[in-house]
């Protein structure tokens, strides 16, 4: 089930709680921010390469570049055995922007990205289907839990890729991490 809290930068006092998709959609969109529903019909095996991931659904990243001048695609999958998920976890939770409009789409599990524009901080819970766009400069950051299940395929205007500016706040250390989070809103 995806899920959006709306915070107080300062995250202390009881958040705004929103549980149904056309209704995300709409508060994510009031910040710049596309947030869709899309089948994820396909299994993958948990060694499954990116290759195969992003054949299985080359129709749809083709009109997403074609639609959005996407210039690369990739997949990034981490499982409860990644031996680099403690650090992929640490780098992903500091929060940081990118010069660059990126999408994710959830083909398996889920994560929660933290947007912050403004004086507000948007926690959505995105699951298996979700597609969701960071426009370029939103700081943010994203947690994957202590025990990973996710592949996503992320989308880039440039070739490069993930790159992250990291502001150097510690705002995340303010706001629950995905399993608190799951405790407490799913």
């Amino acid at each position: 089930m995806s899920l959006l809290t709306i915070h107080p930068e300062s995250g202390t006092s009881a958040p705004e709680i929103i549980r149904e998709g056309d209704a995300i959609a709409a508060r994510l969109a009031e910040i710049g921010v596309l947030f869709e529903r899309w089948q994820a019909g396909r299994a993958f095996e948990p060694d499954a390469e990116q290759q195969t991931i992003l054949a299985a659904y080359a129709d749809s990243v083709e009109r997403l570049k074609a639609k959005y001048g996407f210039e690369s695609a990739d997949v990034i999958s981490v499982g409860p055995d990644h031996p680099q998920k403690d650090e992929l976890r640490a780098r992903f939770l500091r929060e940081h922007t990118h010069g660059d409009f990126e999408v994710r789409f959830f083909v398996e599990g889920r994560g929660l990205f933290y947007l912050h524009p403004g004086d507000r901080v948007y926690a959505i819970l995105c699951e298996r289907g979700d597609l969701l766009s960071v426009p370029s400069n939103t700081r943010h950051w994203f947690d994957m839990g202590a025990e990973p299940c996710l592949k996503c395929i992320r989308l880039f205007t440039t070739a490069e890729g993930w790159v992250a500016d990291f502001t150097g706040s510690d705002i995340g250390d303010r706001f629950p991490r995905l399993e608190d989070y799951l405790k407490h809103y799913a």
